[in-house]
């Protein structure tokens, strides 16, 4: 038993700093069938890049539809990239320059049928494409101090750069980049929670706290539910799981998606490891028209499991992380 808490521990250390765990099953879909690339799925890579002057980095749209307006580099992944080698060649075919990713930045979604990976970089060469240099991919690239006027292909960037400019002057989650791990689908590895509050704010030393485990895996193998998503917005997948697992309390039951603890893609092999799996926190609370329980919803199906976590230093580094909402963000 010892050694299977301590399994469970040694992994959910792992997710907690961005690291990539193994998939063994996934929860409720009996059926589980590949995604592929740019046929089923698309995802996209955005940049968001400063100088010193803390002016952004824009290019100039070739395209028919937005020609001449700007935008971040930005564009679709194609077969057997990483996020990361993606965004490189996006930054480098639109705008000129090299990059590094400091940190994943955010992450939107519109269900399966596109996912888009918005990068904190910095340039680290090259230079800024001119007009002689125009091509298909775009016109130019110049900085931006983001007050002189400037055509926008859409203003839907403005909330990216700003969160950029406050990760720079003060990063409220550690620094997430893509771990490379095979998956088949998207899907998410819930990190579950349910908090038993000390009601005093100043310490968590007294907070109990449970995580939801999967039984499907046998019980030797703990670990954390993994939901597929399918034709539905990824953070559906948590709600659904609740519905499933305790469908007399769901109506009584808030549930909270943090945000992104880890994201895990491979996409070497097209049609087999083009899925990404995505570490996500997620707080249950009761309704506040609940009286206050001590203890996590009952659960109705024997395929889940609440385990209290006991170890103190791990309890108190999960509970911070949620109070802090030290998560990545994820839009739908």
């Amino acid at each position: 038993m010892d050694s299977m808490a301590d399994l469970l521990e040694e992994n959910i250390e792992k997710i907690l700093k961005g690291e990539g765990i193994e998939f063994r099953e996934f929860d409720l879909i009996p059926e589980v069938k590949p995604v592929t690339l740019r046929k089923n799925v698309c995802y996209i890579v955005s940049a968001v890049i400063f100088n010193s002057k803390e002016e952004v980095l824009m290019v100039q749209e070739a395209k028919r539809e937005c020609y001449g307006r700007w935008y971040l580099p930005a564009g679709r992944m194609e077969e057997r990239e990483s996020i990361v080698e993606a965004l490189q060649r996006e930054v480098k075919e639109e705008a000129g320059i090299d990059c590094q990713p400091v940190t994943l930045l955010l992450v939107q979604e519109q269900g399966p049928q596109w996912v888009r990976f918005i990068f904190l970089a910095e340039e680290t060469g090259g230079s800024l494409k001119t007009t002689a240099e125009a091509d298909a991919e775009s016109l130019q690239a110049q900085w931006w101090d983001r007050e002189s006027p400037l055509p926008l292909r859409a203003r839907d960037i403005l909330p990216q750069i700003d969160a950029g400019i406050k990760y720079r002057r003060k990063p409220w989650f550690p620094v997430l980049q893509p771990v490379d791990f095979p998956c088949q689908v998207i899907c998410q590895r819930l990190f579950l929670t349910f908090i038993s509050s000390s009601g005093n704010t100043d310490t968590s030393d007294e907070d109990r706290l449970w995580l939801l485990l999967s039984n499907n895996n046998g019980s030797s193998h703990p670990s954390l539910p993994i939901e597929v998503s399918v034709k539905t917005y990824i953070s559906w997948a948590s709600h659904r799981l609740i519905k499933e697992c305790i469908p007399s309390s769901f109506t009584f039951i808030n549930v909270i998606i943090c945000g992104i603890l880890g994201v895990q893609h491979n996409g070497r092999i097209p049609g087999q490891t083009d899925g990404i799996c995505f570490n996500t926190l997620v707080l249950l609370e009761y309704s506040k028209d609940r009286p206050e329980i001590s203890s996590p919803p009952s659960l109705e199906s024997d395929s889940y499991r609440w385990h209290e976590v006991t170890n103190q230093s791990l309890r108190a580094k999960i509970i911070q992380r949620i109070k802090d909402r030290s998560v990545m963000p994820i839009q739908s």
